[in-house]
C-alpha cells in the first residue's frame, strides 16, 4: 500500500497570527470527527520565519475566548523536506501560494487558499492582523471559522481518495 498523507498544514507568513490560529481551529474541528479524520496531525508553517517564536499575544487571546489554546506554539519555516508528506496545504492569501511555489521546486500541487473551499462569493484572502488591536485578530478569527467546515469537507475527500487511488495503481 502507497504512503498514506495524514497531515495538514496551513501556511502564513512568520506562523505567528494566522497559521497558528488556523492549526488551532481546525485541530479543534477535527477532534469532533470520527476516526480517521480526527486523528489527522495538524501543522503550521510560514515562508517567511523567525524559528521558534511564540504565537502572537493576540492571537493567543483571540482563541482563549473560543475555548482552544494555543499559547504552546512555536514558529517553523516551511522546508523543502515538509513539502513531500503532507495531504494538503491551506494559505492564507495568494501571496503565500505564490511564495511557496517561489520557495520550492517544484511547487506543492496540493496547495489551496484556506477560503477557497467556501460556497458563494466569500473573499479568499484573509488579511494579516498583525501589529493589531485585539478586535482585528478576533475578526481574523472568525474568518477562519467561516472556513473550517468547507476544509473538513475537502481534507475528508482527499483523504479517503487516497485509497482509491492506491487501489486503482494495484
Amino acid at each position: 500500500m502507497a504512503n498514506i498523507r495524514n497531515e495538514i498544514v496551513f501556511i502564513c507568513t512568520a506562523n505567528t497570527c494566522r497559521s497558528p490560529m488556523a492549526e488551532g481551529l481546525f485541530r479543534h474541528a477535527l477532534a469532533a470527527q470520527s476516526d480517521p479524520l480526527k486523528s489527522l496531525k495538524v501543522s503550521s508553517a510560514g515562508v517567511s520565519v523567525y524559528d521558534r517564536q511564540p504565537a502572537s499575544p493576540n492571537s493567543v487571546k483571540a482563541m482563549a475566548k473560543v475555548g482552544i489554546d494555543i499559547s504552546d506554539h512555536r514558529s517553523q519555516h516551511i522546508t523543502e523536506t515538509m513539502i513531500e508528506s503532507p495531504l494538503v496545504f491551506f494559505t492564507m492569501t495568494e501571496t503565500h501560494l505564490a511564495m511557496l511555489s517561489y520557495q520550492i521546486d517544484p511547487p506543492p500541487a496540493n496547495a489551496f487558499l484556506m477560503r477557497s473551499f467556501i460556497e458563494g462569493n466569500a473573499d479568499t484572502q484573509i488579511p494579516d492582523p498583525f501589529g493589531m488591536n485585539l478586535s482585528e485578530y478576533e475578526a481574523c478569527r472568525d474568518s477562519m471559522v467561516e472556513a473550517i467546515p468547507s476544509l473538513v469537507k475537502t481534507v475528508g475527500k482527499l483523504y479517503y481518495a487516497q485509497f482509491a487511488q492506491d487501489s486503482d495503481d494495484n
